[in-house]
């Protein structure tokens, strides 16, 4: 098994982690976080990254609103977490055959 150094791993996990100050939409209803097509007029809180954890710094009355609060970080943060790679795709099977000829009666 190959081994990643340490210092190729850490540049690599800092270009997934948000920015000092980048601002997300959150929403309060205690569920895990979902989309924004989900209840788009309840009220959203607003957090901030301090560099450990996201940090409550507001609320918003509705997703729109928490969007015009959090600014463009989500779409820069979306713009540095690479795609995945992909390998090449397994070559495509035969078509099935039957081993015996069949004839209609």
């Amino acid at each position: 098994m190959d081994e990643e150094p340490l210092e190729e791993w850490a540049a690599r996990r800092d270009q997934h982690r948000p920015a000092i100050g980048e601002r997300r939409a959150a929403p309060l209803d205690g569920q895990e976080e979902h989309g924004s097509h989900v209840a788009p007029d309840a009220p959203r809180g607003i957090q901030e990254w301090d560099g450990h954890q996201w940090v409550p710094v507001g609320i918003a009355e509705d997703f729109t609103a928490a969007a015009g609060e959090a600014g463009d970080d989500a779409a820069a943060r979306a713009e540095r977490v690479p795609f995945p790679r992909f390998s090449k795709l397994p070559p495509r099977p035969e078509p099935w055959r039957p081993t015996e000829p069949f004839h209609r009666p």
